[in-house]
């Protein structure tokens, strides 16, 4: 049997309109990511996972499709599509595209239909309703009052539980599910690799009538119908829930989602870097349910979304958020933070590289945003979730080398301060062999050569110093992994037996190889050091 390409991969996320404008025209495209396949390549990224790129009026960054089955015109078409799903393939890369199915654009023509005739069959595409129930809050309560809006040609209230301008699709209609087997049959047919499914939590309520435990059927068939077609996809499902209910979204043979973005890990790697100690990571990890054997994790350090904090009990969303976010205009709807993560690090570029290790050490699939490898920053002058979405920058050229254009771009660069483009790019750090690129590099490809981690057992283990996370992967070999939080050296010690001959496969400076037994390993500000057993080094 092949492995499963997903155990042991590193996911680069793109946004098309950001990552690099092929034409001149101010906006991404999906030639500009074809151009540059060759660099998620030798970051030594395994995956790409593509934002949405499909023909939308983008009042949400895309999220809001008027059809699943074409391409935004500035993006490119089809064909361009086609061109780097090739590039890929020949990269050995696999792409991830978005399913975005739990609603459409106001302005789809399935919506348009609908609110024109009650009984035209596009009318139970949609959930409607002559007097609303207001028991649900919206997603964005700052943003918008209720999850209701009226139309006054439809006659009914039509609901959207994000904004006004996404009515909800009703996933208990059959014939809204043969729609979504049409759009997945197609992009399966193009050769993507898997889904990143939105909103899954909501698609599976709406798919059971408002209860979640009925609705879990759309993941078991939705996971037929992609395995009959090709067995390898992945479907990555966007669960933002309770750590105990994870197993219902993985279901008993992991015959629902394969990859679960872990929201509930997340939280915590945040609160351990605001704290400067390993403890609420460690409680994290160990508190939540192992995944079956064919499924795991998805770990993230920044998205494209706020930094969400909702798995956090409210002191400890406080702190995190007194601590990245002091300043309220950092903060989004009440409830997360709109940063990246190099300002929230204050550009340390020495902390920010201990967190990217902090990611790569964790069990599961790390996936890092188009940016992060560079350290990026936000603009805070943006609206909402838009502060962390800037254009990409290549070097220190007029528009950040992201266009050639004389006119107005997709998005506003970041042109002063100590994120400005002329300062953090990639050409820059090409030529520095100790920059933040150049480390993340390494670590994704030391990450990915470390098949312990993709398809073995893990293990917190314990260390006196509370500012050092250390884990253990076993599969045969044996992996250990330490990551210092705080901003002073420090030395640990390490007393498992079959820990005790291990030697540096990374670190963050040259350190001497720990001896002794107990072992004993010096660890400087920040430091992280990536160790297996000398005899397995080469295993």
């Amino acid at each position: 049997m092949r492995p499963l390409w997903y155990r042991n991969a590193v996911i680069y996320q793109v946004d098309p309109a950001l990552f690099r404008d092929s034409n001149g025209d101010g906006c991404g495209d999906l030639r500009g990511i074809t151009e540059r396949l060759d660099y998620i390549r030798g970051l030594g990224a395994t995956a790409v996972w593509i934002m949405p790129c499909y023909a939308s009026p983008f009042l949400d960054a895309g999220y809001d499709v008027t059809d699943h089955l074409q391409i935004a015109p500035q993006f490119g078409d089809l064909a361009d599509m086609v061109a780097l799903l090739e590039k890929a393939e020949e990269l050995g890369l696999h792409v991830i595209v978005e399913l975005l199915v739990q609603h459409t654009s106001s302005e789809h023509k399935w919506f348009q239909e609908a609110r024109r005739d009650r009984n035209s069959p596009y009318r139970d595409y949609y959930i409607w309703a002559d007097e609303p129930d207001t028991s649900m809050a919206p997603i964005f309560p700052t943003v918008e009052d209720s999850i209701w809006t009226w139309d006054e040609e439809a006659g009914q209230y039509y609901r959207h539980l994000f904004y006004k301008h996404e009515p909800d699709l009703d996933l208990a209609n059959p014939r809204v599910i043969h729609e979504i087997e049409r759009i997945m049959s197609f992009w399966l047919r193009l050769g993507v690799s898997g889904f990143r499914i939105d909103a899954a939590v909501h698609m599976v309520r709406q798919a059971g009538g408002g209860d979640l435990k009925k609705g879990y059927w759309l993941l078991e068939h939705m996971r037929d119908f992609v395995t009959m077609r090709r067995p390898e996809t992945v479907l990555l499902g966007e669960i933002d829930t309770d750590p105990e209910k994870y197993v219902e979204y993985f279901g008993d043979e992991a015959d629902r989602v394969t990859l679960l973005l872990d929201f509930w890990t997340n939280n915590h790697l945040f609160l351990a870097l605001a704290r400067q100690q390993a403890e609420p990571l460690v409680r994290a990890l160990n508190s939540q349910p192992l995944p079956p054997s064919h499924s795991q994790y998805a770990l993230w350090i920044r998205n494209h979304d706020e930094l969400s904090l909702d798995r956090l009990k409210e002191d400890e969303r406080n702190e995190v958020m007194d601590t990245f976010a002091p300043d309220p205009k950092m903060r989004a709807y009440n409830r997360g933070i709109r940063r990246r993560l190099a300002p929230m690090l204050d550009g340390d570029e020495r902390r920010i590289a201990a967190t990217h290790a902090l990611l790569f050490s964790l069990p599961g699939t790390p996936i890092i945003r188009y940016g992060e490898e560079i350290g990026m920053g936000d603009d805070m002058e943006r609206p909402e979730r838009q502060a962390v979405r800037t254009p990409m920058q290549w070097s220190n050229e007029p528009n950040a080398g992201f266009s050639c254009t004389a006119g107005e771009l997709a998005a506003p660069l970041i042109d002063e301060g100590p994120f400005a483009y002329d300062k953090i790019n990639v050409f820059a750090q090409t030529l520095r062999s100790d920059s933040l690129m150049a480390r993340t590099g390494n670590m994704i490809r030391t990450r990915v050569g470390l098949r312990e981690i993709g398809i073995g057992k893990r293990q917190t283990v314990e260390v006196e110093d509370p500012a050092v996370f250390a884990i253990r992967h076993d599969n045969g070999s044996s992996v250990l992994m330490l990551v210092n939080l705080a901003d002073k050296e420090t030395t640990v010690e390490i007393t498992a037996d079959d820990l005790q001959d291990m030697v540096d496969v990374l670190a963050d400076s040259n350190y001497d190889q720990p001896e002794g037994s107990p072992l004993k390993i010096r660890l400087g500000p920040y430091g992280y050091r990536w160790l297996r057993r000398k005899q397995q080094l080469f295993g």
